[in-house]
């Protein structure tokens, strides 16, 4: 069953109140009441008020109990605006807006499986706890089992061990294939040793070539030269038979 209470026309921005509201939505009644009464806004009072006439309007109206109730929904709703104005310089005036909200609160009765009393929770509590030294417990047993374990594995390497031997041989009979596979490749080094004279020879050819044409460029130097100092003899002669002469 759903209780509602309203409060209207509250001198509070809607923006302020919404802030407070989203902290409750969805607690339980007695975590509701204690957050708004811890908490430093404005708004948390007028809040903390509506949620306490929900649940009263629960408890007196309906017949529930304040223990099942949680805040189900909750609401902040624009009011109207008081408007105002304040002169400013130049004789002109600025307005000012206060603002109003309908606050809104919903309660609802939570489902009787989910519901647990304080001594319910208190034995939970204790089983959790007993359960979690039992776990603890259980854990420190658990090397033994490991050591178990571990002597299993270690007493069946040896026969693992020998079944590998016993398969290895089975497994080097494909390995004798492999010479027939490496006849073709000493065929075709062969060929290729044999290549490498043919490519040296032109090399040697090219030799003789070469000194001949350096000896015929230096055989045409010489003459070139030899010219050269015979003309310039002939033009030294002249004079000298001039001053016979004379």
């Amino acid at each position: 069953m759903e209780t509602k209470a309203v409060a209207k026309y509250i001198r509070i921005s809607p923006r302020k109140a919404r802030l407070v509201v989203d902290m409750i939505r969805g607690k339980d009644l007695d975590q509701a009441t204690q957050i708004l009464d811890f908490s430093d806004r404005a708004a948390a009072r007028v809040v903390s008020k509506v949620v306490r006439s929900a649940a009263a309007n629960a408890e007196n109206n309906q017949g529930l109990s304040p223990e099942t109730l949680f805040v189900s929904k909750v609401f902040v709703d624009e009011g109207p605006t008081l408007k105002r104005f304040r002169p400013r310089a130049m004789g002109r005036a600025t307005r000012i807006n206060k603002r109003t909200c309908h606050i809104t609160v919903i309660l609802d009765e939570r489902e009787p499986e989910k519901v647990a009393p304080k001594k319910r929770r208190l034995r939970k509590a204790a089983t959790a706890a007993r359960g979690a030294v039992t776990r603890g417990k259980g854990e420190k047993e658990e090397p033994e089992e490991v050591e178990e374990v571990e002597e299993a594995t270690t007493a069946q390497k040896p026969a693992a061990k020998k079944a590998a031997a016993a398969k290895k041989p089975a497994a080097k009979k494909p390995a004798a294939k492999k010479p027939a596979v490496k006849k073709p490749a000493a065929k075709k080094a062969a060929p290729a040793r044999e290549s490498k004279p043919e490519a040296e020879e032109p090399e040697e050819l090219e030799e003789p070539e070469e000194l001949e044409e350096l000896e015929k460029i230096e055989e045409d130097a010489d003459f070139d030269e030899a010219a050269d100092t015979e003309g310039e003899a002939e033009t030294a002669t002249p004079p000298a038979k001039e001053k016979s002469e004379d």
